[in-house]
């Protein structure tokens, strides 16, 4: 009787087992279906090429399609908040950019909130150069700053992509840490805020290299300083603003990938592999830096990190420059 009630003891432990593994299937191993980069801006500019570039490759290396999807307005806020209230199951990431650590210091109406995204990989970084119309006298920032001293100009006009855009924070850098009465102009784009330089409507603007270099070659433009920590390889005439005297004017633009909080650790895990050997291949590599744009890389832990030190860095910026929306 005893071995009875042991053996059926057994046998209903077993089945027990078997019918909860049943109801418990395991996760499908993942990637087993096409992947979307969500660009939050317009088809053209860096951060679309960087996200072009790394999709293709991290495709290549996971064996399944990356798709890229631009979602542009807001300054990336409505790409964002797309991805933020998506399935947090691997198959959706933004490709985030400086407004993904600022957009809540200057907004007020952030429809997502910044932990609903999980920061997973440093794609690239794409410098800013600080441009002036090919008439203006100066040669560099330093001289530009210097003469505009001397002139006692009442207003630096500065063109912007809008507020919170890495113009904006450019023209507040330079705005404190000049002295000059630096005044920021907001038009739609970046485009159009270049475009307001070349017609000399206004004094002066920056934007990603991948924009401002070919019209300087084109002496469309005039280059400044790279607001970047070190000279460009393509461009190595144009020296930095430390090299002006004017190290506080430091911002690049930067792109990552960010997942919807959520996201199983393994899986953004092997999200980071992937993009970490796409930057290590040659043919990644050239396309970027032929536009410019360095290639990024680290672990997870350590673009946390930078973003974190950007959020706080920048954040004194928005905070001196008065920048936030009512």
């Amino acid at each position: 009787m005893f071995r009875t009630s042991v053996r059926f003891a057994a046998s209903m432990a077993l089945a027990c087992s078997a019918a909860l593994s049943f109801s418990a299937p395991a996760r499908a191993a993942w990637p087993d279906k096409p992947i979307t980069f969500v660009a939050p801006f317009t088809a053209g500019g860096a951060n679309d090429l960087v996200a072009r570039i790394i999709a293709k490759a991290v495709g290549a290396a996971l064996n399944q399609p990356v798709i890229v999807e631009n979602r542009p307005g807001a300054g990336g806020v409505i790409g964002a908040a797309h991805v933020a209230r998506s399935p947090a199951d691997g198959y959706t990431y933004l490709v985030g950019s400086n407004g993904t650590v600022t957009n809540s210091l200057i907004r007020s109406d952030q429809p997502y909130k910044d932990e609903a995204l999980t920061p997973v990989a440093l794609l690239s970084i794409t410098p800013s150069v600080i441009v002036t119309h090919p008439s203006n006298p100066a040669k560099d920032l330093k001289d530009f700053v210097a003469r505009a001293k001397q002139a006692k100009t009442d207003r630096i006009t500065f063109s912007t992509a809008g507020n919170g855009s890495t113009p904006h924070f450019v023209a507040e850098m330079l705005k404190e840490a000049s002295g000059l009465p630096v005044e920021p102009i907001a038009y739609k784009s970046g485009s159009e805020g270049v475009s307001a330089v070349i017609g000399n409507q206004v004094d002066a603007t920056s934007e990603a290299s991948i924009v401002t270099l070919p019209l300087v070659q084109s002496g469309k433009l005039k280059a400044l300083a790279t607001t970047w920590d070190k000279r460009m390889a393509s461009a190595p005439d144009i020296p930095t603003t430390a090299e002006a005297g004017f190290g506080t004017v430091r911002i690049g633009h930067w792109a990552g990938l960010y997942a919807p909080t959520g996201t199983p650790a393994d899986v953004l895990d092997k999200m980071n592999a992937a993009v970490e050997q796409s930057l290590q291949t040659r043919e990644v590599q050239d396309a970027l830096r032929q536009s410019s744009i360095e290639p990024g890389g680290g672990s997870r832990a350590s673009f946390a990190e930078f973003a974190a030190n950007e959020r706080k860095r920048l954040g004194e910026v928005v905070k001196n420059g008065h920048m936030q929306t009512q």
